[in-house]
């Protein structure tokens, strides 16, 4: 299977803005690529790249005042195959997990988990632990939100993405790892 990514974003830009932008397929990934995924930029100005801890590769840049266009495309092979499923997947108590996970249970910006905890333990707190929680997290989450390019909002926290039962990927992922943080499941987006 041959799957086409990219992107081409457009900012009007009232003054000289510092950027860092992650806009390329993971490094797990490049391998898959049929050609690189150069991040090329309307006007041409310099970009540095970097790989994150999470081993993303991410693009520093100043973008100079006016119209700036950021546009990245290749072609990922892929079999087409499901990821593998652990229906066994126990749930680590949190007394147990390891220290590096502890940040994945925090709340963020977009993650609010002091404003879903009650809904998530209400929701969840007495489905099996382990893979099925997760599972039916997502589950809830795919049958809640009603998905729009039309309903994109980056401000959008996944608070009002429960309240407002609509979004995008990001809305639902960020709805997906608030319940999970708010049951003590380490996830990151």
């Amino acid at each position: 299977m041959r799957i086409r990514v990219g992107c081409e974003i457009a900012y009007e830009l009232e003054q000289v803005t510092p950027m860092i932008v992650t806009l390329n397929v993971h490094s797990s990934r490049v391998s898959d690529l049929e050609r690189p995924d150069y991040l090329i930029t309307t006007p041409s100005i310099p970009v540095e790249g970097y790989r994150d801890s999470f081993g993303n590769w991410c693009n520093r840049l100043m973008a100079p005042a006016g119209r700036l266009t950021l546009k990245t495309e290749t072609v990922v092979r892929d079999t087409g195959q499901w990821d593998t499923m652990d229906r066994s997947a126990e749930q680590v108590q949190i007394q147990n997990l390891p220290a590096e996970t502890l940040l994945y249970l925090l709340g963020s910006r977009y993650c609010e988990t002091d404003h879903l905890a009650d809904v998530a333990w209400s929701l969840f707190g007495s489905t099996p632990l382990g893979w099925a929680r997760v599972q039916a997290i997502c589950d809830y989450v795919h049958d809640h939100i009603t998905f729009g390019y039309e309903h994109s909002r980056a401000t959008r926290t996944a608070a009002e993405a429960y309240d407002e039962r609509r979004g995008v990927c990001r809305d639902y992922a960020h709805l997906a790892l608030t319940f999970c943080r708010c049951l003590n499941i380490p996830a990151r987006y």
